[in-house]
């Protein structure tokens, strides 16, 4: 590739980072992503809906408290012939006879006590509302999560553009060295093509940062559910919460933490599982009412018609005495799935303590790299500035130079890398607490 081909390449690079940051010229903070994602994102809205029906469901009806009442309407019709033989010996034949019945009217059927099963019911709706409630803060926790670490990796993919940018223009600066001294015969050819592979190298590495920002952008407007080409600019600040406290983190965690709320409901609800296993041993009584009207026409019947309304009551009443010793088994299992909640639960907890230490290493890892990494920048900026200078003046080679270009882009890297490994703790370390919140 010839130098002015090159620097054609170069231009056109530049030119289109150019346009796409005019295209950007809209900057998308952080509090409006977090808004229009609250907004639209479909996991929130369906999370949203699932509760409200948990909501619906606890009423003391569903519970089993109140009565059922139908309104009943049965009619029956029939052609028989029909010969009778009476006692003194005659025989009457009847052909085709229309036999008709009608019976309708309301009907109440209200179990008074079944055990103490219709309490149970309701304190388990109860609870699974909670469960509701609890899965949706989850979902909108988790979603913030999502967002906040995308619109945050963005900035440091941005920070590496830059710093990628900047590569390029010292390329560009060392060819355009090289090339002087090959001109005046103070260079060979080789230290010419050396600088070329250099910034062949650099602009390739920049082209594929920006494929990386770009499909971040996508995923970020996947969350905010909007146009997936949607372009827009982000900040160019992360600033890490350096104040996060270990044990601070465990005890939020025990009283905020989801997986471990979540698992405290399950073995309330395996209880009022074992109270609904009990009610069968005790008995079942139901009141029944109606009001019936029932019209009958039998032509072969010694009444040929007959219309009767009225109101009936009753009380039904029954107890299991045994049912082949499942009653037995069933409470032996129902007693398992308690002692299973309470393990599940210890689990949860134990593997959330795990996670924050796991978590809370890497944060405090990344703090102490970014402040290594912030001063290796510095030192690694002023080294490549006085290797340039020595570089112009011929007193070191294109691979000290480069090594000097390679050591400022790593500085920078690894300075980039601890900060966002730092920030993504810390957004995680919020999010297993509940506690992300941003105002």
């Amino acid at each position: 590739m010839t130098i002015k081909k090159l620097s054609c390449l170069v231009f056109c690079i530049i030119a289109f980072t150019a346009g796409v940051k005019a295209q950007a010229d809209t900057v998308l903070t952080l509090k409006d992503a977090v808004e229009i994602a609250l907004k639209n994102n479909y996991h929130i809205l369906l999370s949203k809906n699932n509760s409200v029906i948990s909501q619906n469901n606890v009423t003391i009806g569903n519970a089993g408290f109140l009565p059922q009442v139908t309104g009943d309407f049965t009619t029956t019709r029939s052609i028989q012939n029909t010969k009778q033989t009476r006692s003194d010996g005659s025989v009457n034949n009847i052909s085709g006879a229309h036999n008709a019945s009608t019976s309708y009217g309301p009907n109440l059927n209200w179990t008074i006590f079944n055990g103490f099963a219709m309490f149970a019911n309701y304190d388990e709706l109860k609870q699974l509302n909670q469960l509701g409630e609890l899965q949706t803060r989850d979902t909108i926790q988790n979603t913030l999560a999502n967002v906040i670490g995308t619109y945050y990796n963005l900035i440091n993919l941005n920070e590496g553009l830059k710093a990628l940018k900047g590569a390029i223009a010292i390329s560009r600066t060392q060819l355009r060295y090289a090339n002087d001294k090959f001109q005046v015969g103070r260079a060979s050819k080789l230290d010419v093509l050396n600088a070329q592979v250099n910034l062949n190298t650099d602009t390739a590495n920049y082209l594929n940062q920006v494929q990386q920002f770009k499909s971040a952008k996508i995923q970020l407007n996947q969350l905010l559910v909007r146009n997936l080409q949607t372009d827009f600019a982000v900040g160019d600040t992360i600033i890490v919460d350096d104040k996060l406290v270990l044990g601070e983190i465990l005890s939020k965690a025990e009283n905020q933490n989801p997986a471990i709320l979540s698992a405290q409901i399950n073995k309330r609800l395996s209880e009022i599982n074992l109270k609904l296993v009990r009610a069968a041993r005790y008995p079942q009584v139901a009141l029944t009412s109606g009001y019936t009207i029932s019209n009958s026409q039998t032509p072969a019947g010694f009444t040929l018609a007959q219309n009767t309304r009225g109101f009936n009551y009753g009380l039904t009443a029954s107890i299991n005495i045994f049912n082949g010793f499942n009653q037995n088994r069933l409470e032996r299992n129902a007693r398992i799935g308690i002692d299973n909640a309470n393990i599940n639960y210890k689990q949860r907890v134990l593997d959330v303590q795990a996670q924050i230490s796991n978590l809370y290493v890497s944060y405090l890892s990344g703090l102490d790299l970014m402040k290594l990494g912030e001063s290796n920048v510095e030192v690694a900026r002023r080294n490549l500035e006085i290797s340039l200078e020595k570089y112009k003046l011929g007193n070191i080679t294109p691979l000290e130079i480069r090594e000097a270009q390679r050591n400022y882009l790593d500085a920078q890297s690894k300075f980039f890398t601890a900060q966002y490994q730092s920030k993504s703790a810390e957004i995680m370390l919020k999010e297993i607490t509940a506690s992300i919140n941003i105002q």
